[in-house]
């Protein structure tokens, strides 16, 4: 039977920012849907102090659908799905951002659901939590570090979960974000991705590092983003480096485009292209 590709999302994001990926890997002939991990999508947090115009101290304290939601649900949540699509083809399960961490999770819980996991771009930790790598070398040159506290709307020791305010029109913070995540977008472009987030995340991204004999029996891809600012070329290719080194019997299948942290998203047939060859 023909592969079906299984795509998760990254933070604040959902199953929506993988449409136009949907549509090309359908042109191409391949089966192929995307997940909401819990408390996203259409059970994402939107109150309405976050429409316009805004009313921050209000957004501060509104209460979040993900406050107390583990990392645990996401990996039961995909496990699920993965085990209905099995049932049509193999599965390949496809991580961006911190989505890599589910399909961690996924792939250490149940390798026996999937035929190859693929990182794009994703956390795929092996000896450190991500937060340890945040604090690396290789995290340095993010432009993550250069935002202030001016995109949280609320403490999330308070809230018990993270809340950003997407709807920011702070000049200086927008064009952080750009750099970021679509810097050679347009601005149109970058202002629409951006529409598509949701302010609230799960304050629980997990711990999971992959575990050579569950995960690393799988084939597995790196797909790594030569142009990414939010998780630098440097820390992707730690991953990769850690990894090898883990399970040296079985190595990441690299890939690499030149592209940002989401330019593949908004212009998916390059990535589309290579992800069929692993079907």
């Amino acid at each position: 039977m023909n592969a079906i590709f299984v795509f998760v999302h990254g933070s604040n994001s959902n199953s929506f920012s993988w449409s136009p990926m949907l549509r090309e890997m359908t042109l191409l002939g391949h089966r192929a849907l995307a997940v909401d991990l819990p408390g996203h999508g259409f059970n994402a947090t939107f109150s309405a102090s976050y429409q316009a115009p805004q009313d921050a101290a209000a957004l501060a304290v509104a209460p979040s659908g993900l406050a107390g939601v583990p990392y645990a649900d996401n990996i039961a949540h995909v496990i699920e799905v993965v085990r209905r699509a099995g049932g049509l083809g193999p599965v390949i399960l496809v991580g961006h951002s911190r989505g890599g961490m589910t399909v961690t999770g996924v792939a250490n819980a149940a390798p026996e659901l999937l035929h190859r996991v693929v990182y794009m771009s994703a956390w795929c930790c092996v000896e450190l939590t991500p937060r340890e790598y945040t604090t690396e070398p290789e995290y340095a040159s993010s432009a993550l570090n250069d935002l202030g506290p001016e995109l949280m709307a609320a403490n999330p020791a308070e809230l018990g979960s993270l809340r950003m305010n997407w709807r920011t029109a702070d000049p200086a913070v927008l064009a952080t974000l750009k750099t970021a995540m679509l810097a050679e977008g347009t601005d149109t472009e970058f202002l629409a991705a951006l529409n598509t987030l949701e302010p609230d995340e799960s304050l629980d991204a997990g711990d999971e590092r992959v575990n050579p004999t569950t995960w690393g029996r799988l084939p597995h891809t790196y797909v790594r983003l030569t142009a990414d600012r939010s998780i630098p070329i440097e820390l992707q290719d730690r991953f990769i480096r850690e990894a090898d080194t883990l399970t040296p019997d079985n190595p990441f299948d690299v890939r690499t485009l030149d592209t940002s942290h989401m330019g593949f998203l908004l212009h998916p047939q390059e990535a589309a292209s290579m992800l069929t060859e692993l079907a």
